[in-house]
């Protein structure tokens, strides 16, 4: 099992509720890091960096300046296959199993492979499920992806499920940037009982109150980017 994940892994088995902080490059100044970083809770697990539309080399030059601050782990949440960096950590392997265009579920993969063939990274795949947040996020414009309606708790059951006999790791239910509504504790304690592997939930959470549901109902990691953007 890879390092990374069975640290996470290990941490569900044991109830330890992790904590990510997710920096998107575009909108991240590299000059404030230190002030930055110090500014996130004292919970924070990982760092995980990423956006649905990044600049060439924005994202590399986010993950350098951030590894000379922190100890944390730093793992990659690309948008497409031209946000991996070497001096990452992790690369979450993303597949978004909730919509149906080919380009987000095979295609930005195959063209990742020619540099993550000897990559250093940890490659851990990963099932990424786009659910209504109450907006149209960046993820949805992008992916051109209809997210999941959050009433449809038995499709995102089932979806979560297929991932997981396809072979993902890790299981990450994205309400998106800027969520008007988070992921519901109905929807995070469905799929918690559902699969076998680490529960990542993020998009719209704002507050110590909104965290504690979540947490409450199953989810193993947070996600948290916009609010401390702002």
């Amino acid at each position: 099992m890879l390092n990374f994940y069975r640290e996470i892994y290990t941490a569900r088995a044991e109830n330890k509720k992790l904590l990510a902080i997710l920096i998107d490059p575009d909108k991240f100044e590299e000059t404030r890091t230190e002030s930055y970083l110090k500014s996130i809770p004292e919970s924070t697990s990982h760092i995980f960096v990423g956006g649905s539309t990044v600049e060439n080399n924005k994202t590399a030059q986010t993950v350098k300046a951030i590894k000379t601050e922190t100890n944390l782990p730093v793992f990659l949440f690309p948008g497409d296959h031209n946000q991996i960096s070497e001096d990452a950590d992790v690369i979450l392997f993303l597949s978004l199993i909730s919509g149906r265009n080919p380009e987000y579920l095979i295609g930005q993969q195959v063209k990742s492979v020619s540099k993550l063939k000897n990559t250093s990274l940890e490659i851990i795949p990963t099932g990424y499920i786009l659910i209504d947040g109450g907006n149209i996020s960046a993820v949805q414009r992008v992916s051109n992806t209809e997210p999941i309606p959050q009433f449809e708790i038995d499709t995102i059951v089932d979806t979560a499920l297929a991932g997981q006999y396809s072979g993902q790791k890790l299981i990450y239910l994205e309400a998106g940037s800027g969520a008007k509504l988070p992921v519901s504790e109905e929807i995070i304690t469905a799929v918690k009982k559902a699969i076998d592997i680490p529960l990542i939930v993020g998009g719209g959470i704002r507050s110590i109150q909104q965290q504690k549901k979540a947490y409450d109902a199953g989810a193993d990691m947070l996600v948290m980017g916009t609010h401390f953007e702002e």
